[in-house]
């Protein structure tokens, strides 16, 4: 990680006000022009040579008075920072990921349009991001994230609810595609209360908060940044790779075919206690790319309640999820009755309309030593429409272990264990037995079971920077469906941070 600081009190004065400058016209620009994704990796160059001339000249040909003029439209800010030599005023870092994947073949009676292909198949993904943070003052940051991605998926990720790649995305694409992950601001206003201090990372400023404080979100971001913050399975860059074990899986949570959201959302900490609330896009189409671009009549909002606690010694966090989204969905049972009218399969396109999701999620994280933790999840939903932002489950459940190698002298190494079980609604059961497909699911039948999930993963830290993992999963039913499968997948994982 690169961080950059400025000790004279007269140039850290103007950085504030010439920041501001430079990151308003960047990413008003941005904005302004949402879909030009070109447009905006070049206001990322842009935006980062400017970080770069202020380092190397301090400002020293900027006047006075046109900071004060730049005060006039940008507030005046918080000085109390400039008594802090080594206040962090820019921060870079990156981390490269590459996941190569094989599924065993398995029988398959018979298939449809969204099933997983019962030969063997070979799926990659690969991916690269620059986080690029900018902290004008104390309290408030910007962040910029250029990324690039491509892959192939299994079967064009079609045939498993829980995906074995947590890369993989629904605008994947065999040739690498350059787009702006995240751009946005976060405004953290300390309460007192006293102080915690805050381990820098990607997007993250280190330095102490106050135990008491509001934050406040707002800009481009994946929802998942903010929410459902387990820390034994949550990233699939470094953790568990299956889309069970990221986040709550029941929970269609609001993201484009990338996997990132527009929006706000507000957080409040008390001391041991977490309050999250927030509103964000959904995808302007079932699983797309691009967002509805009108909050008040497409949307999700999501709330969740957070306790830290201690058992026996050990630290342990409880989570509690509510999620709200209104979008023009797909029904299961009126896709059934059109289909049962004009004598064809279930289809989405004549039964949306004006219709809400809801449901809830329950998380745990508890260490029981210092080298071992468990996890835990239940997630639900009301499961009477398609899947339209996330994948196809209307409950699960998931449970787990994360080992640190201390006891053989890897330390830094981590083993990783879990079993996931997710299941799908009445409505869901008889939208894919009446022959009915939806972007995961769909073999033209189905003979209904669970879909259950093991994963077992080795993570070896290679150098400072490097990480390799084996991963193998164990999927019976893929997408609910006793006629086909079981399968095997075999991963391998290369993740670099720099």
């Amino acid at each position: 990680m690169i961080a950059i600081r400025i000790k004279d009190s007269a140039n850290k004065f103007i950085v504030h006000t010439y920041l501001l400058v430079i990151l308003d016209t960047v990413l008003s620009n941005s904005f302004k022009r949402r879909s030009d994704l070109l447009h905006l990796s070049n206001a990322v160059t842009f935006f980062y040579r400017k970080i770069i001339c202020l380092a190397r000249h301090s400002l020293r040909s900027i006047k006075w008075p046109a900071a004060w003029v730049c005060l006039v439209f940008f507030g005046f800010p918080d000085l109390s920072c400039s008594e802090e030599t080594d206040f962090q005023y820019f921060t870079a870092s990156g981390q490269s990921t590459g996941i190569w994947q094989k599924h065993s073949g398995f029988s398959a009676p018979y298939s449809g349009p969204s099933s997983l292909s019962s030969d063997p198949e070979i799926g990659y993904t690969i991916s690269a991001t620059l986080f690029l943070g900018a902290r004008p003052w104390k309290g408030t940051e910007f962040f910029l994230d250029p990324e690039i991605a491509s892959g192939v998926p299994f079967s064009g990720l079609r045939g498993f609810a829980g995906v074995p790649n947590g890369e993989s995305q629904k605008a994947g694409s065999v040739e690498p595609i350059n787009y702006v992950a995240r751009a946005f601001l976060r405004q953290t206003f300390g309460f007192g209360g006293g102080e915690v201090e805050q381990a820098p990372g990607f997007n993250i400023f280190g330095g102490t908060v106050d135990r008491r404080r509001l934050v406040v979100t707002a800009g481009i971001y994946a929802i998942t940044d903010i929410f459902d913050q387990n820390a034994y399975a949550h990233d699939p860059r470094t953790q568990f790779m299956n889309w069970a074990f990221m986040d709550y899986g029941a929970w269609d949570m609001p993201a484009d075919a990338r996997g990132y959201t527009r929006g706000v959302a507000v957080e409040y900490y008390d001391d041991n206690w977490a309050f999250r609330a927030g509103r964000n896009l959904l995808p302007a189409e079932s699983n797309g790319l691009a967002l509805n671009s009108n909050i008040t009549q497409s949307y999700s909002d999501n709330f969740e309640i957070e306790r830290a606690h201690e058992i026996m010694g050990q630290p342990g966090k409880l989570r509690a999820l509510l999620f709200r989204n209104r979008a023009s969905f797909g029904n299961f049972n009126d896709a059934v009755a059109y289909g049962q009218a004009a004598g064809i399969a279930p289809v989405f396109d004549n039964s949306r309309s004006d219709q809400v999701k809801y449901g809830f999620g329950v998380s745990l994280e508890q260490a029981i030593t210092k080298d071992i933790g468990l996890f835990g999840r239940y997630s639900w939903n009301n499961g009477q429409t398609e899947a339209y932002s996330f994948t196809d489950m209307n409950n699960s459940i998931t449970a787990g272990l994360s080992i640190k190698g201390t006891s053989w002298t890897r330390p830094d190494d981590v083993v990783g264990i879990a079993v996931a079980s997710n299941g799908i609604s009445d409505a869901n059961i008889n939208f894919l037995k009446a022959g009915g497909s939806d972007y995961f699911c769909g073999d033209g039948d189905l003979n209904y079971g669970r879909e259950n999930i093991g994963e077992i993963y080795y993570s070896v830290k290679v150098t400072d920077f490097l990480w390799a993992t084996l991963d193998y999963q164990r999927i019976n039913n893929p997408c609910y469906n006793k006629d086909r499968g079981p399968t095997n997948v075999y991963s391998v994982r290369a993740h670099l941070e720099f």
